[in-house]
This record gives structure tokens, sequence and C-alpha cells, in this order.
């Protein structure tokens, strides 16, 4: 038995939300304001404290329906077809034969054998004779509100939407179902749900006791089960042995003050006869009376001299061990049949290697932690959400729940990482799947081994090589200081990540269109020519030029030919920097120009009379004074093509094939050889080639 999915509908940010969850360990990751949090708190509010629901946490939309009924800009209609405004989660519950239904038997509405599912609703909405007794009386009030309905609805929501309604709904038919309160059926005996949230109480002060006041929490949480009754009776007793030694010790320390009690406190002796004895209770003995030391070079060091991350890591494992104690519960009860463990954000203070270890060993802590003493082994599914690259980076990529908000309704929606492979396998031609397949598993490892960083990022840059690598940040900080834009955020101040792909942008298409990431795409234009061969066969073959080169008729760049479906050279040509942006259709398998597509791909342009066909030759053609340095300045070059160039027998597209060889080691020394002007402009003695300012330019705005 599982709970397979969760439905939010009108919860702040999630309008219309749906997020799958795995058998085990489902791992949800998004952006900074993409509903993470929202989830976690729409279950709190809606299933545990089944209370606290406020206006706040009404989506924008629902919002401005109520207020524009209570102003009258928008008409209620009539009962019959009316449908309750509010909040709602779903809950769809999967079981099989296997299962014990003991506890979900009174859900199943369906004798259906096929029928599987178990759907339960939360919901908080207002009624239609509700809503229309909201708004008369709004319009009586109005003026002790300044005739804002905001305010009013944030004071009087609680009046009119009533309690929260719990149901089991009939899944194909949900007008039909079951009231659990009025059924008196107990949901504790189906969900239970536990979290621990990023907002955790660790900090390293000297008067902080956060996990040496744990093990009074973990001790009374063991105390109230039976798998360790004869440790806690142990304990018992030895207490009970100390309160006769501690009394005898009191009554000699406080004997003084019990005579003058005896003596002047009453009418009668037998009044006033006291004596102190110990009663320690094992519960509250712990409390604040045990300290977690750690050891260091044969010393034992108090707690707050850790590094946060360690106290942080052995604060959530005491956690853990905690709130699974809670959903095992004790031998003489039955667990829930759905148990839920929530950890929000555990890189909390952690460095890299710590998220590493964490995110590997969770799934093992948490199956220990499953099996009772008795041998009963509880259903259990953990949901983790988190910022953190690294945790991805060693995840399961199926785990994956990847949150996106839209940029134009803002939206969330959640997507499963494992569906992308139906996206890469979805080919009837078996060549063309296999070669799907072997770029979903290359997709599927560069992900999570190289750029996991990509799942958090706002845009992307996807450049070939090395030497793009190096040098980009130098020319995204000339283009922000160059060229300045009323409310826009400079490049280096936005969530940007440059990624290295080759001659293979292509394979990563799939994944842009999957999760919307607002991508440039810088690459070389690679002109070529028809040219006879000195082999008999084939008689001619293709070989580099120029762009300019009068005999130029096609580009061997194979992500230009993809993404714009032709090697014909003009076509490039003929673009204009607008006409370079595509986007992806529904359920279509190209991309197709379109001005305000999620994709910009630039390539070279012709600047200052030259058009270049790769990087260094389109850097030369308006960088050459940059040489002027010497070959000493540059010793990547070759020396006799560096003369030649310098001495103009050669032009730059020749300089550029013949004398580099070593990419990034130039574009090292291009950044070396760079001046700051006396008024603080860096590289203020190159400029940067037109084709990659156009580029960042559009990547740069909104």
């Amino acid at each position: 038995m599982k709970l397979a999915r969760i439905e939010i509908s009108n919860f702040r940010l999630l309008k219309s939300f749906i997020l799958d969850l795995e058998d085990e360990l489902s791992l949800v990751i998004g952006k900074n304001n993409t509903g993470k949090t929202s989830v976690l708190s729409c279950l709190d509010k809606l299933i545990i404290q089944s209370e606290n629901i406020t206006y706040d946490d009404f989506n924008i939309e629902l919002r401005s329906s109520l207020e524009n009924i209570l102003l009258g800009e928008q008409d209620i209609g009539d009962e019959e077809p009316y449908v309750p405004l509010g909040i709602q989660l779903k809950l769809y519950i999967k079981y099989s034969e296997s299962d014990d239904l003991s506890k979900i038997s009174s859900l199943i509405m369906n004798l259906d054998p096929d029928d599987d599912n178990v759907l339960l609703s939360f919901e908080y909405k207002i009624s239609f004779g509700k809503l229309n007794e909201l708004k008369s009386t709004y319009i009586e009030q109005a003026e002790k509100f300044d005739n804002k309905p905001r305010l009013f609805l944030k004071e009087k929501l609680s009046e009119y939407f009533g309690p929260i309604i719990k149901k089991s709904l009939l899944y194909g038919d949900e007008n039909q179902f079951i009231d659990l309160h009025k059924e008196r059926i107990n949901l504790k005996d189906i969900l239970a749900i536990q979290f621990i949230t990023a907002k955790r109480s660790v900090t390293n002060k000297k008067n902080d006791k956060t996990l040496s006041n744990q093990t009074s929490s973990l001790y009374k949480q063991v105390d109230e089960s039976d798998e360790h009754e004869e440790a806690s009776d142990e304990f018992k007793k030895e207490l009970r042995k100390t309160d006769v030694k501690l009394s005898d010790i009191y009554q000699k320390m406080f004997n003084g003050i019990i005579e003058k009690v005896n003596k002047y406190g009453g009418i009668s002796p037998d009044d006033t006869d006291i004596r102190i004895a110990s009663t320690l209770q094992h519960r509250e003995l712990l409390e604040g009376n045990t300290t977690v030391m750690y050891a260091h070079l044969n010393h034992d060091l108090p707690e707050h001299y850790n590094g946060l991350g360690y106290m942080n890591l052995i604060s959530m494992i005491f956690e853990i061990e905690m709130l699974m104690s809670r959903l095992r519960c004790s031998l003489k009860e039955k667990p829930a049949a759905i148990n839920l463990l929530f950890i929000e954000e555990p890189e909390a203070h952690t460095h890299p290697q710590m998220q590493y270890v964490f995110i590997k060993n969770i799934k093992e802590l948490l199956e220990q932690n499953r099996i009772r003493e008795d041998g009963l082994r509880i259903q259990l599914q953990s949901i983790i959400t988190t910022h953190s690259s690294h945790i991805v980076s060693v995840s399961s990529f199926d785990d994956i729940k990847y949150l996106k908000k839209s940029a134009q309704t803002h939206e969330v929606q959640a997507k499963n990482l494992k569906d992308l492979e139906q996206a890469y396998c979805s080919s009837d031609d078996p060549h063309k799947d296999a070669e799907l397949k072997q770029a979903y598993r290359f997709l599927k490892q560069y992900l999570t081994l190289n750029r996991a960083e990509l799942f958090f990022a706002d845009k992307a840059i996807f450049i070939e090589g090395d030497t793009e690598r190096i040098i980009l940040p130098a020319m995204m900080k000339k283009v922000d200081h160059e060229v300045l834009e009323d409310n826009v955020q400079p490049l280096l101040s936005q969530n940007i990540s440059i990624v290295e792909v080759g001659a293979h942008s292509q394979t990563f298409e799939k994944f842009i269109d999957f999760v919307g990431i607002k991508s440039l795409i810088i690459t070389d234009i690679d002109s070529n020519k028809e040219v006879p061969n000195e082999e008999e066969h084939p008689k001619t073959k293709r070989a580099k030029c120029t762009p300019d080169d009068p005999d130029a008729s096609e580009t061997s760049n194979a992500s230009l030919n993809f993404f714009f479906g032709t090697k014909e050279l003009g076509f490039y040509t003929g673009l204009e920097i607008e006409d370079k942006s595509l986007s992806k259709p529904s359920a279509s398998e190209t991309w197709q120009q379109e001005k305000e597509g999620l994709i910009k791909i630039v390539y070279q342009v012709k600047e200052d009379g030259y058009h270049a066909r790769s990087y260094e030759d389109a850097f030369f053609s308006i960088n050459k004074k940059l040489l002027d340095a010497g070959y000493n300045a540059f010793p990547s070059l070759t020396k006799k093509h560096f003369d030649r160039y310098q001495a103009n027998e050669i032009d730059t597209f020749e300089f550029c094939e013949k004398a580099v060889n070593s990419k990034p080691s130039l574009a090292i020394e291009i950044l070396l050889n760079s001046e700051t002007s006396e008024d603080g402009v860096e590289y203020c003695n190159w400029q940067v080639p037109l084709y990659i300012k156009e580029g960042l330019l559009w990547l740069r705005q909104i």
C-alpha cells in the first residue's frame, strides 16, 4: 500500500498541483519559491492541524475571485451549477491484494476487483448560501474596512468557510463520498505524517544544548513504547534506590529548617511534622541534565564546540529516530496504513561531502527504522525537499520530482524526471530510437555527475568547450558594464548555469523543453565548401572555409542542422538576431522559430566587414591589437604563424586554423593580458565578438 499522488488546489502557489510519489523515497527539487514548503504546509494545515487556514493561504486567483464577488464585479450565478470555492487536498492511495486492508476497509467504496484506489479529500470551501451571506455582510460593513474586501476577508474568513471537511471519495465519481467525521473514522489509523522542517534550532552557541535536550525527547519516546521496556524498567529501579539514599541526605541537609518549622509552624506538632524526600522522575531527569559530548584526542568536548554541519546532521538523525519511533507505535498498537516522513532541506549548514554522505545513507537509515522489535515492518514513504545540487548528483534519477513555476501564469508544476526517458525513447524508427536511448543515458549521467545545478538555475548557457567556459564570465562582466539597461539585472547577478556540451547541445533539447529553462546556445557556424578530392572516389569533399568564401555553401554544425532543420549556409547568414529564437509547440518533435522562444542560438556573424567561422576567428578579427604584447605573452600559439599574422602574410582564418595549439591555454592567456583602465574598467583592451554579445543581451532580459 502506498500514497501514489498528492493533488492540491488553490493553496498559495499551488493552484492545480499534482505530485506523484515513489514507493520509498521522493526527492523534490526546484528553485526558490516553487512551492516545496507549501506542499508541507498544506498537509500540515489540512490534515494534522485541521485548522489555521488564513486568507494568505489562498491562491491569488481564488483571492481575486472572492474580492471581485464582494465588489460586485463577478457574478455568483445560480446555486445549481455553483462549484464551491476554496482549497482542496486529495490523496490517492493504491493498494494490492497482499496488503493488510483492515485499517482502510471502511474507505473502500467500490467492490470492483480492478479498482485498487482509495481517494481521501480535505476541503476548505464556502457553500453557495454562505458566499451570498458573506457578500451581504461585506456590503453592510464595507466602510468599516475602508472598502477593501481583502481586509474584510482576512478577518471574517473562518466565520463563513467553516471547518475542514474530510471525505473518502469514490474513485471515478467524486459526487459519492463518505464523511469521515460523521462515520467516526479515525484518520490516524489510515495516515500518519511526521515532519523535519528546515527551521531547525541547532546552533553552536555556548548556551545551546539542542542535541542534549533531544536526548530527553528520545528517552520519553522510548519510554512510551514497549520495545525498550526492560531497559526502561532497569532505569526506574535504579532511580528508586537513589531516592532512598537521597532522602537520608536531604534529611540531614535540611534538619535545621525542619526543626524550626516543627517548632513555629503550627498549633499542634502533628500539623507541621514535615520531611523532605527525593522523588526523582525518570522522564524529567534527562531534561537539562544530560550533555551530548564528542571525543577529540582523548578529550570529551561539549556539543557546541562542534561545527554546525555535524550538529545539524546529528540532530537530524536524533529527530529521525524520534519520529520513526512514533510512526512504528508501541508493540500494543498497530501502525497507520500509510506513513509519511518529510525532511526539508537536509543540506542546511553542511558542506558537499556531508550532503553526499547523508543522501547515500538515508535509505538504509530509514529502512532500519521501519522494523519494530516484534518484526513488523511499517509501510513508509519519505519525501525530501532540497536546493542542493550535491544531493541531487548522488540521488537516483527516477526519485527526482522537479518543481517548476510558469513565468506567465506563476502556477507550479511537478514533473517526474523518469518521464524524460519516455521523451527520449519515443521514436518508431529503430535506428533513431537507439540514438535517443543513448542520448538519454548520456544526459542522465551528465546531469547527475557534472551539472546537477541546472535543476536550480533560472537560465542556462550551453557552450562548446573549455575556451568559452574560461573567458565567458569576463565577457558577461564586460557586457554588463558596456550596455546599461534600466530594471534589468546584470548577468553576473542572475542565476545562470554555464554548461559545456561540445557539439552536442541538441542532446539537451528535450531536457530544456521538459524543465522550461531559458537557454542560450553559443556555437560555431562551421561553414564549408565543396572541393575536388585527391582520391578518385568520391570526386569531391567538404573543406573548411569562411562564410565569406564565394564557394561556401553549407554548415557542418550538427546542432544548427538539428534545431533549424537545414545545412544551407545562406539560411544562417541571412538570419537576424530575433530570428534565432526557437520554441517547441506542445506534442511537436521539432523546434520552430519564434521571437519569444525559449532557446536562442547564436553563431558568428559579419562584423567590421569580416565573417568569421569559429570563436577564435571571430575574436582575433576584432582584437588583433591584443597580440601586440608579443609572442612571449601567447606561448600557446605557434611562433611561425604568429609572426606571419603580425606581418599580414596570412588572414585571421588561416592564423586561427594553424597557429592555435591549445584553445584553453589561449583563453587563459587572453585573460592574463587583459588590462584595466584608469577609471577601473576591466578587460578594456579587447572586445566581445558581436554574436556572443547579442546572445548575452538576450539572455539578460527577464
